[in-house]
């Protein structure tokens, strides 16, 4: 008997460290998460501001190639200026936006585990419950659900590690 109620609180340890090890990967995978969707929006940001220069230089060279400039050599070679850097904004602007979309594609993965993890670590926690049950009711029914329910907590919070 003293045997069994050994076997048991042996379990409930192994679930109890079980189920921090999923909090912590769940937390660590939410944390990483918002860090991936502040650096996704931030690239945003700069691909919107590399929008409006972009915007900028292209009116500033329309607006030369339509006035009539006293000097004109001057303005045309101004207007030549402007259309270069109209150039390098708009190239500089779609590698920040694939920037932002691959970290986007980062956080979408990250969320998957951090999904995985939490809800490993929930049914752990269920499982923590149901196997000490055993221990005020000594049935065996409850510390073996609480074993099969661990199980597939486990399988939930590594299949975490198996998300792409």
């Amino acid at each position: 008997m003293k045997r069994m109620v050994g076997m048991r609180i042996v379990t409930l340890s192994i679930l109890a460290v079980l189920v921090a090890i999923a909090t912590l990967l769940g937390h660590r995978a939410s944390t990483e998460e918002i860090i991936l969707q502040t650096r996704a929006t931030d690239q945003w940001a700069l691909f919107q501001a590399k929008n409006i220069r972009l915007h900028e230089m292209q009116g500033v060279a329309d607006l030369l190639a339509t006035v009539s400039p006293v000097d004109k050599e001057k303005a045309e070679a101004l207007r030549e200026k402007y259309l270069k850097q109209t150039e390098r904004y708009e190239k500089e602007r779609e590698e920040v936006g694939e920037q932002a979309k691959e970290l986007e594609r980062e956080r979408e993965l990250v969320s998957r585990r951090a999904d995985r993890y939490e809800a490993g670590e929930v049914i752990l926690e269920i499982a923590l419950i149901i196997c000490s049950l055993t221990l005020l009711t000594k049935k065996r029914i409850f510390w073996l659900s609480g074993i099969g329910l661990g199980l597939i907590g486990l399988c939930t919070a590594l299949s975490g590690f198996l998300s792409h």
